[in-house]
């Protein structure tokens, strides 16, 4: 996974309160991330291995994303590659005190959108042609991604 909490840049969100201790078993939301349309549920496994899973979600089927999901381990997400270390969020276990989990969330930002020129009516349109043939150039513009890796720290609990 990415490297530990020493070597971690200062997160784009600040987080004043601790997040509660989890139960074994219980599926808890981590982030919200309404513009990839996706939330981050956690949970507890209660095994040595994995002791904590993590999924992305879709949060409605009817949501139009704005920015992208995508898996950390093959992004490699780092600031030298344009991303933004944005979110740090550490879930302590109510069964193994000493163990948490820990999920790092990156974001890389796209260029601002550019509305097109507007035409002889005054109207900023896209033309579904222009756009399809843009596609298969693949010179569509770039969106937001998000990206998260988890990992747990501290010592296992016997059992």
């Amino acid at each position: 996974m990415l490297a530990s909490a020493a070597a971690d840049p200062v997160p784009e969100i600040k987080r004043d309160a601790a997040i509660a201790a989890q139960p074994v078993g219980g599926v808890h939301t981590l982030r919200q991330i309404p513009e990839a349309c996706a939330r981050i549920e956690g949970q507890f496994t209660g095994q040595a291995e994995p002791a904590y899973k993590f999924a992305v979600v879709r949060t409605s089927p009817n949501c139009q994303p704005r920015a992208r999901f995508v898996d950390a381990a093959k992004a490699k997400p780092s600031e030298a590659a344009g991303w933004k270390f944005n979110d740090l969020i550490r879930v302590p276990s109510a069964a193994c005190p000493q163990q948490q989990a820990v999920v790092r969330i990156w974001r890389k930002p796209a260029a601002a959108a550019v509305p097109p020129s507007l035409d002889a009516q005054g109207k900023s349109r896209l033309y579904l042609q222009d756009e399809k043939e843009k596609a298969a150039a693949n010179k569509l513009a770039a969106i937001p991604m998000f990206a998260a890796a988890m990992s747990v720290e501290g010592k296992p609990c016997g059992g």
